[in-house]
């Protein structure tokens, strides 16, 4: 399938050490995310990757067993093209 790059943001109920654990082992079993932060304080997870945004909230949903409400997903900008220029591979000037 043809994914594109998303920064997503979670509500999570984190309450305890375990429930941290199962939430950043289900994350960390995730082939298609790119990297996540779980923020305990606020119960917000946030994951960016090539993914569809509601598979990996179905994803999470089923592997830790808790409520996910989606927040926020962001479609990331596309990295820049490399600069235009010769290709010629270096060498100085010749006078």
């Amino acid at each position: 399938m043809d994914y594109r790059l998303y920064y997503m943001t979670l509500r999570m109920n984190i309450d305890c050490n375990g429930c941290y654990h199962k939430i950043r082992r289900a994350l960390l079993q995730m082939q298609e995310l790119e990297s996540h932060l779980i923020d305990r304080k606020h119960g917000r997870v946030s994951v960016f990757g090539a993914f569809s945004p509601q598979d990996v909230a179905i994803k999470i949903r089923k592997r830790t067993n808790r409520r996910v409400e989606i927040l926020e997903v962001r479609e990331a900008a596309p990295p820049p093209p490399p600069p235009a220029g010769d290709e010629g591979g270096g060498g100085g000037h010749v006078a």
